[in-house]
């Protein structure tokens, strides 16, 4: 099992744009043996206590193997839609297990 965790920075104003990717391309998750196990929209009043800036959406996710999680991230349709993310996304920080 690989799971992934996506600290998810998005440009102001761009919102929008960044929520129609991901209505394109987590659906086509399952497809790829893997599961959304949390996807949660964040704000600066829930940051208690740290270093990192405050991300706008942080997503958990898990696949059955390598090979599922890299068959997802070449997924034709997801690639197709992939410009939504690079003109939405500031940065994105992940951490793989």
């Amino acid at each position: 099992m690989v799971t992934i965790t996506q600290f998810v920075y998005v440009k102001e104003g761009k919102e929008e744009i960044f929520q129609q990717f991901e209505s394109l391309v987590l659906p086509l998750i399952p497809q790829y043996n893997g599961k959304l196990l949390l996807r949660l929209r964040t704000g600066p009043e829930q940051l208690i206590e740290g270093e990192l800036e405050v991300p706008y959406e942080v997503h958990l996710v898990s696949f059955e193997s390598e090979a599922d999680l890299a068959a997802y991230m070449t997924d034709q349709t997801r690639e197709q839609y992939l410009y939504l993310k690079e003109d939405s996304v500031l940065k994105v920080m992940t951490v793989k297990q």
